[in-house]
């Protein structure tokens, strides 16, 4: 029984080890993703075919085989399909980047996360959008909207001036102002959730201006479909 998942294993670490990559590599974030994905797949076929081939040593290498190959499409697939998104999120806010109002971060996971400074977006103390700020979330929207294979969770925050409870309500709500504001421009209702995280998730000092400044955002959080080929 050992058997099946230790070919399983060295199919699976020949093609991480084929697929290392440089730090410098553009394409890295597909490659890993595929690597992942065809080791996982190499594991479950090893399983499978063991189980349902009489000769179940060429069964198991025949699975790994296989399920190296299908993982590793799955696992690019995500990676391409995200790697075009954030190339576009970068081009089409490149203005926005440079003036230091958007960040565009891609994570570990392969999720995106856009960050939104709240100082351009929003009036003190308030969960309107500014007017000014409709042309850059307009160009979020039709990016968010042509890549249907993902959803979006949008998380509000604040710094720590005023009461806990005061500044949850005011995270959600701003939230909730930029949920609404893309469901207008034509993102389904179902791919978008909110959170409001109030004052819990400081990304700087709140002691000086600066720090409190980063620490008012509105940040979104895209995550693709984990069956994207």
């Amino acid at each position: 029984m050992m058997k099946k998942f230790g070919f399983g294993l060295l199919v699976a670490t020949f093609v991480i080890a084929g697929c290392a990559t440089s730090p410098d590599d553009p394409n890295r974030n597909t490659k890993e993703k595929a690597a992942m994905g065809a080791a996982a797949g190499a594991v479950l076929g090893a399983v499978v075919g063991y189980s349902s081939d009489k000769n179940r040593g060429r069964g198991a290498a025949r699975g790994a085989l296989i399920g190296a190959a299908a993982g590793g499409a799955i696992g690019a697939g995500v990676g391409v399909y995200m790697d075009k998104q954030q190339a576009e999120f970068e081009r089409q806010l490149a203005s926005e980047r440079n003036a230091h109002q958007i960040e565009v971060e891609r994570l570990k996971n392969e999720n995106l996360k856009i960050t939104m400074n709240s100082e351009v977006s929003f009036d003190y103390d308030s969960a309107a959008i500014k007017p000014s700020f409709n042309r850059t979330l307009d160009k979020v929207n039709d990016i968010v909207a042509k890549y249907s294979r993902t959803n979006v969770v949008i998380m509000g925050h604040t710094d720590d001036r005023g009461s806990d409870r005061y500044n949850q309500m005011l995270s959600e709500d701003r939230a909730k102002s930029v949920a609404i504001y893309m469901e207008d421009g034509g993102v389904a209702p179902r791919r978008i959730s909110t959170e409001g995280r109030g004052e819990s998730e400081p990304r700087a000092t709140n002691a000086t201006e600066a720090g409190r400044q980063l620490n008012r955002r509105v940040e979104l959080l895209i995550i693709p479909d984990n069956d994207i080929q």
